[in-house]
This record gives structure tokens, sequence and C-alpha cells, in this order.
């Protein structure tokens, strides 16, 4: 692994799957662009420090009629010694591509069904399933009552989401080596949870 000082600026784009994150690393040996799903927990700003590269490779991509070349750096350490987030954080549009557009999962063929497995399945009505938040209205003796279901389908969402890490804990380090797609969701339920990504140690910690 070669590792590197330099400034990693770090800057948020509007994109069809949503915000995602784009870097720019700038060392003594030149300029790379880093889109590893390391950073999409940064916000908007510069960081300077020692980075871990295990790889420089070319990427090329067509986005909105342009085609771009990039020099990326895959980062796998980072080890800051100063940081200055950016004031404004609002995402811009470019024509940067997501990553998540660049190599799309392929589609799993659909398994074939036989036609007495379909016939069974038309012959059984299942009971509707209720949105989440939905009040769950149930019989017995002494009249209707009521349960509420949200918090506990929320937890059993969270529970599958988060896999290993659930149940969270007051400091949370997530698993950039995940899904890409897994890894925005956890960071984006940890901010909706009221938790805070502290860069220096690369840990989301809960307000008190």
């Amino acid at each position: 692994m070669l590792k590197l000082s330099g400034a990693l600026t770090v800057k948020s784009i509007d994109g069809r799957n949503g915000v995602f994150i784009v870097g720019s690393l700038v060392t003594p040996f030149g300029e790379f662009t880093v889109k590893d799903p390391l950073i999409e927990q940064y916000q908007d700003g510069k960081y300077e420090g020692d980075f871990g590269i295990s790889k420089i490779y070319l990427v090329s991509y067509v986005s909105r009629g342009r085609m771009t070349v990039e020099i990326r750096a895959k980062i796998e350490t980072i080890a800051l010694v100063s940081l200055k987030i950016s004031e404004s954080q609002v995402p811009s549009q470019t024509g940067e591509m997501d990553p998540l557009d660049e190599a799309p999962p392929p589609t799993p063929a659909p398994e074939p069904i036989s036609l007495m497995a379909h016939a069974a399945t038309q012959s059984v009505q299942s009971p509707p399933i209720p949105p989440t938040g939905a009040v769950v209205m149930t019989e017995d003796a002494s009249g209707p009552t009521e349960a509420v279901s949200s918090e506990t389908d929320r937890g059993d969402a969270d529970a599958g989401l988060f896999g290993p890490l659930w149940p969270l804990v007051d400091e949370v380090k997530l698993d950039p080596t995940i899904d890409r797609a897994l890894f925005r969701s956890q960071r984006d339920r940890l901010k909706a949870l009221g938790y805070t990504f502290q860069p220096l140690g690369q840990v989301w910690l809960q307000a008190a």
C-alpha cells in the first residue's frame, strides 16, 4: 500500500439515486479522483493528512453527452491531521456519474413457476398487510383493541439494515466494504437517529 500526504476535498453531488460524494485528492505525486464508499460519510470540506492508497487506475464514462476520463485513487485508510468543513453543503448538480450507475448489478432471471403452484397461489387469498405506522384493529372478548406496530416494524427494519451492528451503541463504525447502496442507507439512517460523524476517528457518535 502506498502512503501519501495530501489534501482531500470532498463535495456532495445530487444525482438520480440521491446525494453521493466525490473527492479530489491532491498529493506531491499528482491529483486523483476519489469515489470510494469510505468518503461517503464525510461532509463537504477539505481534509489534510496521510492517505493509504491501494490502487491508482484510469476510468472513463459518458454522462450528459460528455466523455470523462479520470485518474482514480482507491483509498483504504485515512489519518487526518486537520480538516475544514464547508459552511455551505448544498449538493451541486454536475456531469459526475454516480458510482452506483457505473456497474449496475445484473438482473436475476425469474424462477419458473409450475402451473399447479400458480393455481394454488391464486386460490389462496392472503389478508392485506398494513403499511408501516398503521393501527391494527383486533377483536377479543372485551371488544376491539388497538395495537400500534410502527415502533416494532421500525426496529425490525433497523435490525435488518444494520445486521451485526444491531443493536446500535453510542459509537458506531460502519464497514465501507459492504454494498455501496447499503452503506449509504446505513449512513442516512444514522443521521436520522441523531448520530454525528467524527472524521478524525471515522466513527458515528450518538448525540448526548
